[in-house]
């Protein structure tokens, strides 16, 4: 499958603004109604044409600016063409010397406004060959002049490959904040995919921990089975040899896994036991003795270790933001399990409340400005691994609230 080659485009094609993109159509539009009868009267009236053969060179010389609006580089051709033919007639006419030839002014100033418009729309090279032949042509005109060579008879090119080299420095430029924004917006996109990435990965390392260590205990359950239960037939002792071996292989398998993601970010931290709801209140102790105060309320409940993990890390991270971005803020940190009768849908699920008032003086700038790598991003990631949901944004006061609600077991998560 072949891929369409795609030309430049005019600068003001991709304007978000309707008047940018009309102004030059608008402006093509009163250049006509302006040169047409200027050049038709100087035509006639100065140089002496017949008024057929100066409507004829009228109309080809000046009409080709409403075509440059769309298709510059044909108006140019159609233009140059007339222009070209409009010198020859004009050297048999018989017209006083102070005016200009081979060009006249009317023609010299459509001609150059046709430039322009080819310079916003054309690449280096087209401009080039365009000026060049411009230039040809003037010069091999010069060698035919009636009235001697000035060199005001070179306008006609000196003026168009300005407006070619105004027009395609301002192309180039446009061209080049263009693709600067785009490979912004990439960037910004790889930034986000690969802070998402990295989150997952943390949280498939701190995964394998928790889950490691259950399956860890299953295979120890399974192997000592035959000495601590007796008089078991040899069926059930076979049966437990199997659910070992096969909690082994799983360990092993998800070691293999991890390897390559321990491989080269492995830390002390990492390997330490991961932390749930017990160490919360030892999070929270620090954060208070970092100048934020901190109205702590726990809750004293069992739940699956990955449940105790996310909660661990949204407090964590919804604290450092605080720090960095209110410090000084009074902020509460709430664990609640609401009761069957207490009505709601909240039952049978962790609530993780995090609000922050507005700081009492606005920080110039954050005070920290690294962070635990967790992020919004990360809050997300963690509520989403076990099924929960997670509502953040700021309070009308100044202040900013995550709320996260996260299931106690595999029913409620699905």
């Amino acid at each position: 499958m072949t891929s369409k080659v795609v030309g430049p485009r005019a600068v003001v094609a991709g304007s978000s603004r309707r008047w940018v993109r009309l102004m030059p159509a608008v402006t093509a539009l009163a250049l006509c109604v302006c040169l047409l009868p200027a050049t038709g009267i100087l035509l006639t009236k100065f140089y002496g044409l017949i008024a057929g053969v100066g409507a004829v060179l009228t109309i080809t010389q000046v009409a080709p600016l409403l075509l440059a609006v769309v298709r510059p580089l044909p108006a140019w051709g159609m233009m140059f063409t007339a222009d070209v033919a409009g010198a020859l007639v004009l050297r048999a006419a018989d017209f006083p010397e102070q005016l200009m030839w081979p060009f006249p002014s009317t023609v010299i100033l459509a001609h150059t406004a046709v430039c322009l418009a080819l310079g916003l729309s054309e690449r280096g090279r087209t401009l080039l060959l365009v000026w060049t032949v411009t230039a040809v042509a003037n010069v091999m005109l010069l060698f035919f002049t009636p009235h001697g060579v000035e060199a005001r008879n070179l306008l006609f090119t000196v003026l168009g490959g300005a407006a070619l080299l105004i027009g395609g420095v301002l192309r180039e430029r446009a061209e080049v904040r263009r693709k600067l924004v785009e490979q912004e917006t990439i960037s910004e996109a790889e930034r986000a995919r690969r802070t998402l990435l990295e989150e997952r990965a943390r949280i498939a390392r701190e995964l394998h921990d928790v889950v490691a260590h259950h399956m860890s205990v299953i295979t120890v359950q399974a192997d000592t089975a035959e000495y601590r239960l007796d008089r078991l037939p040899p069926e059930v002792r076979e049966e437990f040899t199997n659910i070992a071996a096969t909690a082994r292989n799983s360990l092993g398998e998800m070691r293999r896994l991890l390897g390559v993601l321990r491989s080269s970010e492995e830390t002390y931290e990492e390997l330490a036991p991961q932390p749930g709801l017990a160490q919360i209140g030892q999070l929270v102790d620090a954060t208070a003795r970092a100048g934020v105060p901190v109205d702590f309320v726990p809750c004293d409940v069992e739940v699956p270790a990955a449940v105790g993990l996310s909660a661990y890390r949204i407090v964590q991270e919804a604290l450092a933001n605080v720090v960095r971005h209110a410090p000084g803020a009074r902020t509460q940190v709430s664990l609640s399990v609401p009761e069957p009768g207490d009505g709601g849908d909240g039952a049978g699920r962790l609530n993780v409340l995090v609000v922050n008032g507005p700081p009492p003086q606005q920080p110039a700038a954050p005070l920290e400005s690294s962070s635990t790598g967790h992020g919004l991003v990360g809050m997300r990631e963690r509520v989403r691994l076990v099924g929960g949901t997670l509502e953040l944004g700021p309070l009308p006061d100044g202040g900013f609230r995550v709320a996260a609600r996260l299931p106690l077991s595999e029913e409620d998560s699905t």
